[in-house]
């Protein structure tokens, strides 16, 4: 792929997302939030969950 059919690419992705209403890209955001923790959680079990509980207690205090 050329540099401009990568940045032609690009372009059209941006544009397609800024053209979502904003309850669409929340939606989206969210989804994809609970996919990562999803396969995050499948990989390596409980560690990551509980690593970002402390983490998230340490930040709070």
């Amino acid at each position: 792929m050329s540099g401009n059919d990568y940045l032609k690419f690009m372009t059209e992705q941006v544009v397609s997302y800024i053209d979502l209403p904003s309850e669409e890209r929340k939606k989206r955001k969210e989804a994809q939030r609970k996919q990562n923790s999803l396969y995050t959680t499948r990989w390596f079990g409980m560690l990551p969950f509980t690593l970002k509980i402390m983490f998230q207690k340490e930040n709070s205090r």
